[in-house]
């Protein structure tokens, strides 16, 4: 399943709302939700859609100061 479609399908677990893609080193790294400011990462390409695994935002960051978020019709 590609990026895009996960983000048809995914929302996030603590607020159902909707999520971003978040890209590092040229691969989809998590999914971010702008309304909790967590992201929920991607591990061995499967993402792992815990509230209690999730990142806070800032933090993220910090850890991936190259990525970036895609958006709908890039991911």
């Amino acid at each position: 399943m590609n990026t895009e479609e996960l983000l048809r399908l995914l929302a996030c677990p603590r607020c159902l709302g909707d999520l971003g893609a978040l890209e590092s080193d040229g691969q989809t790294a998590g999914f971010a939700c702008d309304a909790c400011a967590v992201v929920y990462p991607v591990r061995e390409r499967i993402p792992v859609m815990l509230v209690e695994e999730a990142i806070p935002r800032d933090q993220w960051d910090r850890q991936h100061p190259g990525g970036r978020e895609l958006t709908r019709g890039e991911a």
